[in-house]
């Protein structure tokens, strides 16, 4: 069901209209003409305020842009209320910091003039195609978002000064050769090292201990001993598995369905026109028009009269040229009257549309080229199968919500309406929940009011495409201390690992002492390995931190000292030689300087938000974590 819904957003005016939307999503206070109303902001940046709608606006956007880049991967992050939440504060913090810097581009005196916004404009790639404006592109992402060209240019304006600003804080940052020379032999520096590990696990299968201990320890710490609420939980599952090759489909229905979709076989025949556009619909437009039309059958030449009287003012540039059009691009009336002339350099009559009155010359025309029925019957079968598949499953997905619903006391009924079983899972923890009940939406399901106290059926739970679920809990056990008598083995396998690493640390302490006073190890049981090279970066993490903080050895010997790698266990460390790297000729233009130029800038830009934000009074009101 869910993939049906989306089939939408690969048309090629979806896909403008959300790159518009993505695009203007940088702008400080996108939509803030629609705002209104006496709902408190969601933040104040000194006399300016960002409304709840605003935020609403600008999340929205975010979100379909990570949607479409991550899917369902960030789908599941939504299902997490705390990510939600520092998702909007994050989209709130730089809608706080666009007006920060907007303040102080204004207060800097930085201006943007006509030209600049009307060349960014034409640069942006959503309004390109073959590498030109495509004057269409932009009209048709302006009428789909319901913006103004001037509203558009308007936040362009805004962006651009801002960008002023910061492009100002980050080209003016530069690194001198003695700091890059510095960094790089800090960053390529090695140093050679030898180990000598010590396991806890040898020391924790050492240690005695007396029910006196372990009891004392379990009465200590008696918080880790509590066993979480366990639930055992019934569902009932559905998935589109299988559906598709139950359906039988006939020649006819591939026919018709072929014919109806002609576009998707092949290309459509596209126009190249050009046009006159005189705004308005009242009677002196239509005035303007007429006497442009009139003179165009006196003979004078269509790219004269567009340069003069059009006011398209882009496609006047280009002699009026709009490039190539497709079916359902245009305005209707538009595209009529574009598909109804003949012949190349045709020329209609007035053309009324919402933007006003046209005059429409024909430039080219490429005609259409459909791929033969017989090279995609296959396809075809297949797609309609997958559709009624999809028919199939939106119908028992309906079913088994509608069901859950009025029969909210158990899953049997539920089952039996759409012809399935109620399923058990084992008892288990929410917190270590595993396979589908670590589902975020199904977390969030059962820890909702109605499943967790009322023990009601949950509401259908959409995890894809086609899967979905509706659970309950079938029994719950509640939290509970568990006895000393029932963790005496946990009890006493962690207190051993601890008195265990406890002699382990006392061991590795006595062996530096020793190193240190004579340089030698006498005990044959503790043998440092052979000498490695280590980098900053190293799987042996610890030892390579360690490494790096020890003091440099000297002519009487090895530093020494003592940490803890990933498994736990302890490592003495013994640094024998600090390796300096050979200082290559390093470049102002290299990689390098780049990089650290780019790190500066980032800092510059840092430093100059915090310093706004002192200066600048930024409050914030609480961020709902809506979805």
């Amino acid at each position: 069901m869910m993939e049906r819904i989306r089939e939408g957003t690969n048309s090629l005016p979806v896909k403008i209209i959300l790159s518009l939307i993505i695009f203007s999503f940088a702008f400080a206070g996108v939509g803030s003409y629609l705002a209104g109303g006496s709902t408190p902001p969601a933040a104040t940046v000194g006399d300016k305020e960002i409304s709840r709608a605003e935020l609403d606006r600008a999340y929205q956007n975010e979100r379909a842009r990570m949607q479409q880049q991550a899917g369902e991967q960030f789908n599941q992050l939504l299902g997490n209320p705390e990510y939600v939440k520092r998702f909007r504060q994050n989209i709130l913090d730089r809608m706080v910091n666009d007006l920060l810097l907007e303040h102080e581009a204004s207060e800097l005196g930085l201006r943007v003039s006509d030209a600049q916004v009307k060349a960014a404009i034409r640069a942006m790639p959503q309004f390109r195609q073959a590498g030109q404006f495509n004057n269409e592109r932009y009209q048709a992402a302006l009428r789909q978002t319901g913006m103004s060209a001037d509203e558009f240019a308007n936040y362009m304006r805004t962006d651009l000064m801002r960008q002023q600003l910061v492009n100002g804080l980050q080209t003016t940052a530069f690194v001198l050769p003695s700091e890059l020379e510095s960094l790089y032999r800090l960053e390529a520096q090695s140093r050679e090292v030898r180990t000598l590990t010590l396991p806890v696990e040898d020391f924790a299968n050492q240690v005695s201990l007396t029910d006196e201990e372990l009891e004392a320890y379990y009465q200590a710490n008696r918080d880790d001993y509590i066993q979480p609420r366990m639930v055992k939980v019934a569902y009932v599952e559905l998935t589109g598995e299988g559906l598709a090759s139950d359906i039988q489909v006939t020649d006819e229905d591939i026919a018709t369905y072929y014919q109806d979709n002609q576009s998707q076989y092949g290309s459509q025949e596209r126009r190249k026109v050009s046009h006159i556009l005189i705004e308005g619909i009242g009677d002196d437009a239509k005035a303007r028009a007429q006497q442009a039309l009139d003179r165009l059958k006196q003979g004078e030449a269509f790219a004269t009269l567009v340069k003069e009287v059009s006011d398209d003012t882009f496609s006047a540039e280009q002699n009026g040229s709009l490039d190539w059009i497709e079916p359902g691009v245009m305005d209707p009336a538009f595209e009529k009257a574009a598909y109804a002339l003949a012949q190349k350099g045709d020329i209609s009559g007035l053309v009324k549309s919402d933007f006003g009155y046209h005059i429409i010359r024909l430039d080219d025309i490429d005609p259409a080229d459909v791929t033969p029925l017989s090279d995609v019957k296959d396809d075809i079968r297949l797609a309609l199968q997958q559709e009624q598949a999809a028919d199939r499953f939106y119908a028992q997905s309906t079913q088994l919500a509608e069901v859950a619903f009025e029969e909210a006391n158990g899953l049997e009924p539920a089952a039996e309406a759409v012809n399935a079983k109620v399923q058990f899972t084992d008892y288990f923890a929410l917190d270590n929940a595993q396979g589908l009940m670590a589902r975020p939406q199904i977390q969030q399901a059962l820890d909702s009011y109605d499943v967790r106290e009322n023990g009601l059926n949950s509401e259908l739970i959409e995890l894809s495409g086609e899967h979905a679920i509706v659970v309950r809990l079938d029994d719950v056990k509640p939290e509970k201390q568990l006895s000393f008598a029932e963790v005496k083995d946990q009890v006493q396998a962690t207190l051993a690992v601890e008195k265990g690493r406890q002699q382990a640390q006392e061991k590795a302490d006595q062996l530096v002492a020793q190193l240190e006073q004579t340089g030698t190890l006498d005990q044959r049981d503790y043998v440092f390995s052979d000498a490695q090279v280590i980098n900053r970066v190293s799987q042996q993490q610890a030892v390579s931190e360690l490494a790096f903080s020890l003091p440099q050895p000297n002519e009487t010997g090895a530093s020494y000292g003592v940490t803890q790698n990933r498994q736990g266990d302890i490592v003495v460390v013994a640094l024998d030689n600090v390796i300096n790297p050979a200082m290559p000729d390093i470049s102002p233009q290299s990689q390098m300087a780049d990089r650290v130029a780019r790190a500066m800038s980032n800092m510059s830009l840092s430093a100059t938000l915090e310093a706004l934000r002192e200066q600048v009074d930024v409050t914030y009101a609480e961020v709902d974590a809506q979805q």
